[in-house]
């Protein structure tokens, strides 16, 4: 039985960092995560990353009826990966395209690459915490119960301070393991 160890980049895009949603915060983790990347892919992790998309009649779906914000639109600026993670990534990630908070995508990646009775070792870092890093790991965490799932909470940022830490708490309280060297 061996070990399969994964890396989660979750939406580390322009929008999130300094666009149309961008935080102080966001800011700050993107040198933290591009190193943490490069230290996963030399330690041999299969590394994946998520991308919000959107389409051009994002303001008319149900999420933009509720944040008229518009945000990671396919092939605009706001939608592409910060260089820093790109560079980062190099060409061994896997991209994938979310059109929501979640990647339903995400678990049958992971399980197409591993073989049964293989023991996961998960790891998220990205943006926002208390959105899409919470809920790519309570997918995870629902899918791979017996897997080792953490969140690298030095390599994440919230809507706010707050919620970052409030979303810690609440994955915490469901047995995902925090990072927090």
């Amino acid at each position: 039985m061996s070990e399969k160890k994964f890396l989660v980049v979750v939406d580390m895009q322009k929008d999130f960092i300094d666009g149309s949603l961008g935080t102080g915060e966001a800011a700050l983790i993107v040198d933290a995560a591009a190193a943490r990347i490069r230290a996963c892919r030399t330690a041999g992790c299969r590394v994946i990353a998520t991308m919000d998309t959107h389409e051009e009649n994002y303001l008319d779906t149900p999420e933009g009826k509720k944040l008229p914000v518009r945000h990671c639109i396919r092939g605009t600026e706001g939608w592409r990966l910060n260089p820093k993670i790109r560079e980062a990534l190099g060409d061994a990630a896997v991209l994938v395209e979310k059109p929501t908070f979640g990647s339903v995508e995400l678990p049958g990646i992971i399980e197409r690459e591993t073989q049964p009775g293989d023991r996961l070792a998960i790891e998220l870092l990205g943006l926002c915490t208390d959105i899409c890093v919470i809920s790519n790991a309570l997918l995870l965490k629902a899918r791979f119960p017996e897997a080792r799932i953490a969140v690298n909470a030095r390599c994440c940022a919230g809507v706010t301070p707050q919620k970052h830490q409030a979303a810690l708490d609440v994955m915490q309280s469901c047995q995902i393991d925090l990072i927090a060297d």
